[in-house]
């Protein structure tokens, strides 16, 4: 079967993870899949934030769950590393531009042997002042929304099961 096929069969979403962190040469590349995705007119119009800092990821940890209502909850589900797609929104395809990039690196992820699952809510974490306050301190201006955070680790426990593709998904036009 085609390797890239195969992976897009058997990739999860990952709910529980080890502590021990991705070391930096696998998440470059699962960063490097993520610049690799088509945009539209080719303009990239999304950046990703690699968040090493665990006083960060913490942060955006309890944002994320107080945006869910979930306070002290942590909706990155243990995961060490947290990579935040964004994208410039003056561009007309930025949130396509965006998924792109968020299903190609949760594709190199699974390809890499790593856990990986697309947490929402950025948008709303960015859209708030502690968020852009955020943005300002990376250097990034409030021209750019949130797409989404991937949150990547080891799994801890088993791998998810791939689950039957629904029928009837498919239609043909002559």
């Amino acid at each position: 079967m085609d390797t890239v096929l195969e992976n897009m069969k058997e990739r999860r979403s990952v709910r529980s993870y080890k502590s021990d962190p991705v070391p930096d040469e696998l998440v470059g590349k699962v960063i490097e899949a993520g610049l690799c995705a088509a945009s539209g007119m080719n303009r990239q119009s999304a950046i990703i934030v690699n968040v090493k800092n665990k006083e960060l990821r913490d942060r955006l940890m309890r944002m994320n769950a107080s945006i869910m209502g979930r306070e002290g909850s942590d909706p990155f589900y243990g995961a060490p590393n947290v990579l935040i797609v964004l994208a410039d929104k003056n561009m007309p395809t930025y949130i396509y531009d965006g998924s792109l990039v968020m299903g190609n690196m949760m594709l190199e992820a699974h390809n890499l042997g790593l856990g990986s699952c697309w947490i929402h809510r950025a948008k709303e974490e960015f859209e708030s002042e502690e968020g852009k306050e955020i943005l300002r301190s990376l250097g990034i201006g409030e021209n750019f929304e949130g797409i989404g955070h991937l949150i990547l680790g080891y799994t801890d426990g088993e791998y998810p099961a791939p689950k039957e593709i629904k029928s009837g998904r498919v239609f043909t036009a002559d």
